[in-house]
Order: structure tokens, then C-alpha cells, then sequence
């Protein structure tokens, strides 16, 4: 399984309006720990280009494929590409800001492209897909309408055996952690930890920030 994670301290700029710079950190950490624990045996690479991301992935038991300063998207298909010539067969790549990831096993499907988009069916979450196929990356937004033709087209002209195409609609793993809304989404609520300022349980989330 691959993990894209950019600098903790550069993460979840979009819920400045909601929460402190220290406690988005705090929040992408726990966010990505999950993830990480959603392996369900899978092995754990992570790509990125910070030092304070690559030494928590160790500490977390997930070997770091080291990105730096290709953007996103390149970052993620180097390190695909480096997956492969480690004899890799078959990548899940996951977002770090899954809120409520279920296993993340279960989406690997041999020759088959499984994505599953997020609640609004706008960006990815998470992919899965053999690393013998050229499924190049393309997030921002619209993605996963990005990816869904771009998987078409390989199963239409791919050599046989076809490679087959899944969209999986988890209500789970949809759920992402992207602006102040997703944090008051009710399967969000029920488990944001006790320190989070927009948790209900949290005495301060009824301040006025």
C-alpha cells in the first residue's frame, strides 16, 4: 500500500477557518495513522520529501520512497514505478486523510482497476490497481472522473487479458477530511478525537474561535 503524505505542517490548509496551524498537524497525524493501520497486512510505503513525515512513517513501520519536490502526482507514479521494479504486482494507493478507513486489503482485486471515489464522487481516495498497467495519477479536482476514463481506456485497449474496471462506492472509505464540513459529517463526529476543538465532546468546541 502507498501513502502519499505531504509536511505535516504544511496539511489541511483549507480548515484554517476551523482549526489552529498546530492542530491540523495534530489532526493529519491521526488522520494518517489510521490509514496506516487500515493496511490489513498489506506492506506500507509512503512517498514524500520531509523529514518530520519520513521519520513518523518509520516509527509507524512504513519504508519511505522519497519524493522530493515532484508534486503529487509525479511523486506518486515515481514511486508506483519504484514499487514495480521491487517486483511489486499490484498497488493500493490511499490518501492520509481518511477519517474512518476500513480495510484497505479488501479492495485488491487481481487485473483489476478498483477507485473509490470520495462522497461528492469528485476526488479519489483511494485506488488499487496491477502496477503492470500505465494508470497514471491525475488528483486535484475531479479527479476520480479523471481516473474512471483513463481506466477505460486502458481496459479497452489493453492487450487480453482484459483488465476489468470497478468503481466501489464505501461509504467508509469516502469519508475525507478536506474542509470544515467534513469535520461536522455525523460518521466523522463519532469519532474525532477528544482533543479536536470541533469535536462536540470537547469543551472548547463551543467557543468562538
Amino acid at each position: 500500500m502507498l501513502i502519499p503524505i505531504k509536511a505535516f505542517s504544511e496539511a489541511k490548509a483549507r480548515l484554517s477557518g476551523a482549526l489552529a496551524p498546530a492542530e491540523r498537524q495534530c489532526l493529519a497525524r491521526w488522520t494518517a495513522a489510521r490509514v496506516v493501520r487500515a493496511a490489513d497486512g498489506l506492506p506500507v510505503f509512503v512517498a514524500c520529501d520531509d523529514d518530520e513525515v519520513a521519520a513518523w512513517s518509520m516509527t509507524h513501520g512504513a519504508t519511505v520512497l522519497w519524493q522530493a519536490g515532484k508534486g503529487l502526482n509525479n511523486a506518486v507514479d515515481d514511486a508506483v514505478a519504484d514499487l514495480a521494479r521491487q517486483g511489486c504486482l499490484h498497488v493500493v494507493v490511499a490518501h492520509a486523510d481518511l477519517a474512518r478507513p476500513t480495510s484497505l486489503a479488501k479492495i485488491v482485486r487481481a487485473g483489476t482497476i478498483t477507485l473509490v471515489p470520495d462522497q461528492r464522487d469528485d476526488g479519489t481516495n483511494v485506488m488499487s490497481f496491477p502496477t503492470t498497467c500505465d494508470m497514471r495519477v491525475a488528483y486535484g479536482a475531479g479527479s476520480f472522473h479523471r481516473h474512471l476514463a483513463l481506466a477505460l481506456s486502458i481496459r479497452a485497449n489493453g492487450a487480453p487479458p482484459a483488465i476489468m474496471v470497478e468503481v466501489r462506492r464505501d461509504v467508509m472509505l469516502s469519508l475525507d477530511i478536506d474542509t470544515p464540513a467534513d469535520l461536522l459529517h455525523p460518521l466523522v463526529k463519532e469519532v474525532l478525537p477528544a482533543w479536536l476543538p470541533t469535536n462536540p465532546a470537547n469543551p472548547t468546541s463551543h467557543d468562538q474561535r
